[in-house]
């Protein structure tokens, strides 16, 4: 399955009203880190068709980033069903990625 772009417009309806594991992404364009997370969560969108992968760019939605206090990204949250069921802060191997689903 190829990754959301999210925005505070289609949150609702691809994450909290979505039945099953959304692995969401919050990155920005100038975040080396999230640069380097990006095509890891891009495979793990790829090798996991049943799990949705959305990224939300926290310099255009600053809404959804306050909404969930996101102070440091890379940072990963993990849906289930509508309710937040994990997180990671910072640049993590795939590995650790796929157990947090």
């Amino acid at each position: 399955m190829a990754t959301t772009i999210i925005t505070k417009d289609n949150f609702k309806a691809e994450v909290l009203d979505y039945k099953g594991t959304v692995l969401v992404d919050f990155w920005a364009d100038w975040c080396g880190p999230c640069r380097m997370l990006s095509p890891i969560v891009d495979e793990v969108a790829n090798e996991n068709p049943n799990i949705k992968v959305g990224k939300i760019n926290v310099d255009e939605q600053q809404e959804l980033s306050s909404q969930f206090g996101i102070m440091s990204i890379p940072t990963l949250l993990v849906f289930k069903d509508g309710k937040k069921i994990n997180e990671s802060i910072g640049l993590i191997p795939k590995e650790q990625i796929e157990k947090m689903l």
